[in-house]
């Protein structure tokens, strides 16, 4: 896992390398063990590197290969690298590394702009073809790791997170950074989802999953979407133990392959819901011995605990795992508020962000990969709201969506924002054609493509990889394994929403985690000071809502922030987020990163 950035110019001017240089000093936290700089006329390329496969320098990056003529920078992790560097051993390529980076080289070379089909992992690209003089971007399937550009007629420039393009913008403000009032919408709509290509900024895009991205010159440059989401029945019909048996192979297999290719302990995130604990199970399952487990908690507020630590420790219990359990008291949250804010890519509202966050910290310490349970919900129909859809089959479209997800409705939202960003419904548009995407066959299965392709991939998933990251931490995400997805995506909708959602995951369970976890209420990773908004908190929101900053941007309207500012604990949004908070954090995350 690291971060990468570069620079392509596509007119006379040669990359400047302070610029490359200045990418990269907002790359460090990413890769704390090494750094990289390959700088041509034309392109530049840079790289900070976390070490966790071949842990010698003959994997460092940008790696160069003189032979093939290709330049790479790489982040992820490539699953069936060993399997793809036998196939080309066999066929002639000369390796000098024993990592997967070279192995995406080389799978470049024999197949092209197709490669991405043939990698099994997560990861986010850049290949500089010297012979072509051509730059060719790609990201992973599921968009588990990211990848944002900044294009302009002149330049492209890429990087691991917006803060490390906005540091190039120091140098010579080559990147528009005004609000895009698309994005803006679809912040306050989405619960801060910003699908791409979008971002909060108009001049920053970022590459959709599935995605590869190739250009030549200002002029000629394409995308291409290389996977897609097929939720199609097939002819042959399976029974529910045929079913669960077929998940639990394939989720074993992804929870093996991403303990067996590092070369670096693994641990996990143990939350005490049903999917990390499952992870564990998994482990013990496989016969790994010494599991090292990690979980945070909150102070209790009055309406909501704090921490879920009775779950986690019955699992802790069952498989003797080595446990490192995290309590973090209100006064830390505040104060560490800041650093989560300066470590997010693009505004994010979760809650859970301070958690991940601080637990991130500590978990660093011991480990440098951990497996963590996002996109169990997304792949299996885990949410409270997807029953409340597939049940309300008369309300037509995307309202049939929106209802149960959205933020605020397009009326709240023109109350919200000031007259200079009062325009169309964006978020309703994007939505509806979201889900008139092909390859569904019910309702609930477009809705299951979206949130697959989209809200997982900018809400839990992001927002744990920038947390991790932070501290140089790698996240693995078995339940976002491709294979997986594609199988439990051919699965009936009607299995997955027994039980409360997740049945097939929960008879999966029955027998490997303790009961009291499989049969407690769906859990949300407990954050109440953000939720519950008052004393300190209240004051710091104050503080930002009123600052010159924000009545100076203009973006919103100052009735609206009055009226929630003196009611804070009464205006939730319907998947229960602090609407607060949600004004704070885009203001704060502006005033610290743009400003």
């Amino acid at each position: 896992m690291c971060g990468i950035c570069g620079e392509v110019r596509f007119d006379e001017q040669p990359v400047q390398q302070n610029i490359v240089q200045a990418m990269l000093s907002k790359l460090e936290r990413r890769g704390p063990d090494a750094e990289g700089l390959w700088i041509k006329p034309q392109v530049g390329f840079g790289h900070r590197r976390l070490s966790v496969i071949d842990l010698s320098a003959d994997s460092n990056q940008p790696m160069v290969d003189e032979e093939l003529q290709l330049t790479l920078v790489f982040n992820g992790a490539i699953y069936n690298y060993p399997e793809l560097r036998a196939q080309f051993i066999k066929e002639g390529y000369n390796f000098k590394s024993h990592g997967d980076t070279e192995v995406i080289l080389k799978a470049y070379h024999k197949w092209g702009e197709q490669c991405p089909e043939h990698l099994h992992g997560m990861f986010a690209f850049a290949i500089w073809d010297w012979k072509k003089q051509s730059l060719f971007l790609a990201r992973d399937r599921m968009g588990i790791k990211p990848l944002y550009y900044s294009f302009s007629n002149n330049q492209l420039r890429f990087a691991s997170n917006i803060q490390a393009l906005l540091a190039s913008n120091k140098i010579d403000s080559a990147i528009d950074t005004s609000i895009n009032p698309v994005g803006l919408h679809n912040q306050f709509t989405l619960h801060a989802v910003i699908p791409a290509p979008n971002t909060i900024l108009n001049g920053i895009q970022k590459l959709e999953p599935g995605t590869t991205l190739s250009i030549k010159n200002s002029t000629d440059y394409k995308t291409q979407c290389y996977w897609q989401y097929d939720a199609t029945r097939s002819d042959t019909a399976m029974s529910e133990d045929e079913w669960v048996q077929a998940i639990h192979d394939s989720l074993r297999d992804a929870v093996r392959k991403r303990l067996d290719v590092a070369d670096v302990p693994v641990g996990v995130l143990l939350s005490g819901g049903l999917d990390s604990s499952l992870l564990v199970g998994l482990l013990a399952e496989a016969g790994v011995k010494d599991i090292r487990t990690f979980s945070i908690g909150f102070e209790d507020q009055p309406e909501e605990k704090g921490s879920e630590f009775e779950f986690s420790d019955a699992v802790v219990e069952r498989y003797k795992t080595n446990h490192q359990k995290i309590q973090i008291p209100n006064a830390e949250v505040l104060k560490r508020l800041p650093e989560t804010v300066q470590a997010m890519s693009e505004p994010m509202v979760g809650q859970d962000a301070v958690a991940f966050y601080l637990l991130s910290e500590q978990v660093s310490k011991h480990v440098k990969v951990v497996q963590s349970g996002q996109g169990a919900d997304e792949v299996f129909a885990g949410y409270f709201w997807f029953p409340k859809i597939q049940q309300d089959d008369l309300t037509p479209g995307v309202e049939r969506f929106s209802k149960y997800y959205f933020d605020r409705d397009h009326a709240e939202f023109l109350e919200t924002v000031s007259d200079d960003y009062r325009g169309e419904d964006y978020t309703s548009k994007i939505i509806q054609d979201l889900l008139a995407r092909p390859q569904a066959d019910t309702f609930i299965d477009r809705v299951l493509h979206l949130d697959v392709n989209t809200l997982v991939v900018d809400d839990p998933v992001k927002r744990v990889d920038n947390m991790t990251m932070a501290f140089g931490l790698e996240a693995r995400v078995p339940f976002l394994d491709h294979h997986l997805v594609e199988l439990a995506a051919k699965m009936p909708p009607e299995m997955k929403l027994q039980s409360g959602g997740k049945h097939v995951l929960k008879k999966i369970a029955r027998g490997i985690v303790p009961d009291s976890v499989i049969d407690r209420p769906k859990g949300y990773f407990p954050m109440p000071a953000l939720k519950y908004v008052r004393g300190e908190f209240l004051e710091f929101m104050q503080d930002i809502l009123n600052s010159g900053a924000c009545i100076n941007r203009g973006v919103y309207n100052r009735a609206y922030v009055n009226k929630l500012l003196k009611k804070p604990d009464e205006y939730f949004t319907r998947l229960q987020g602090s609407k607060l908070w949600h004004l704070a954090l885009l203001e704060y995350w502006l005033q610290m990163h743009v400003d």
